[in-house]
């Protein structure tokens, strides 16, 4: 499967921009669009930045790919074969998207949405033609994370999953495809290890400083490598079922959103982007700790690329 010649990314938010890098990269001319000017505008240099980093990670790389940024939705259609929707998370916002997207396309366009948790088959509820419409969930930051959530809905086509997976793996990301389920399968993970994380710091049992450090060398540093599945192999399955037998009962096991995430939401401290959240930061802490992160997953990428 090839990449399509033309493609457009709606939205230029927060993961637009990396999105956009990444098909451009893979030869795609893409048409980045926003209804607001003013993300557009910041849009051009996250699009820039992520393609530098790209650069760092010697992502696959084919001639002809190139970024324009248009306000007009109708025009950043044009001869587009993909079109990923970006929107923020909300469903009729969604709905009304993918209406005009349908009356504005090629009939054979895929018509994609990095959605990070709504039903497709809601999306596609009222669409003339569901067929087309597939979740193309991204993990943030989208131009170093090479890995693609690809969810079909209900009436979602098996000719349009198959394409959708031939080209998330021709510009060399990963395609997991999945079944519909409430907050896909990566973010269901994630909350889940969040949610126990978050408990035992509430009880007291750890601080966040060393909650951090026992998650990204007990766990994570494991869990890269590994993966879940594979552990339980190298493990035992004879242990994880002793384990599993006294541990499972005891795990947070709570519908609510924890207390502390509360607490500092309704004082709207919210994390880097408020300068507090579980942990403060000046500024200038904030832009490090941003370029510190980028410079290490640049690196890991490096070395699972290499395994």
């Amino acid at each position: 499967m090839t990449i399509p010649s033309v493609s457009a990314v709606v939205g230029a938010g927060t993961m637009g921009p990396g999105m956009a890098a990444v098909l451009a990269r893979a030869g795609s001319k893409v048409t980045l669009n926003d209804v607001s000017p003013e993300v557009l505008q910041r849009a051009e240099g996250a699009a820039k930045l992520a393609a530098q980093v790209l650069d760092r990670v010697e992502a696959p790389s084919q001639p002809g790919g190139s970024i324009s940024f248009e306000a007009d939705l109708k025009t950043a259609l044009e001869g587009a074969g993909l079109v990923l929707e970006a929107v923020p998370e909300k469903l009729e916002l969604k709905r009304e998207v993918f209406a005009y997207l349908e009356e504005h396309s090629a009939a054979d366009t895929i018509l994609a949405s990095n959605t990070s948790g709504i039903p497709i088959s809601e999306i596609a509820r009222d669409a003339k033609h569901p067929g087309r419409v597939i979740g193309m969930h991204w993990s943030n930051p989208p131009h170093l994370i090479p890995m693609i959530e690809v969810v079909p809905g209900e009436r979602t086509d098996d000719r349009v999953r198959d394409a959708l997976v031939g080209i998330i793996n021709a510009f060399g990301y990963e395609a997991v495809v999945e079944r519909e389920v409430p907050g896909f399968v990566e973010n269901r993970i994630l909350y889940a290890i969040l949610r126990e994380c978050l408990s035992l710091v509430e009880r007291g049992i750890i601080s966040e400083a060393d909650m951090d450090t026992c998650v990204k060398w007990g766990i994570g540093y494991k869990l890269s490598v590994i993966g879940p599945m594979r552990l339980l192999d190298m493990a035992g399955l004879d242990i994880y079922q002793s384990v599993a037998s006294y541990l499972n009962p005891d795990l947070s096991s709570s519908p609510d959103v924890p207390q502390l995430i509360k607490e500092r939401t309704a004082k709207n401290q919210l994390g880097m982007k408020t300068l507090g959240g579980i942990y403060e930061y000046t500024e200038e802490q904030v832009r490090d700790r941003r370029a510190e992160i980028a410079a290490g997953l640049v690196a890991v990428r490096k070395v699972l690329s290499a395994l």
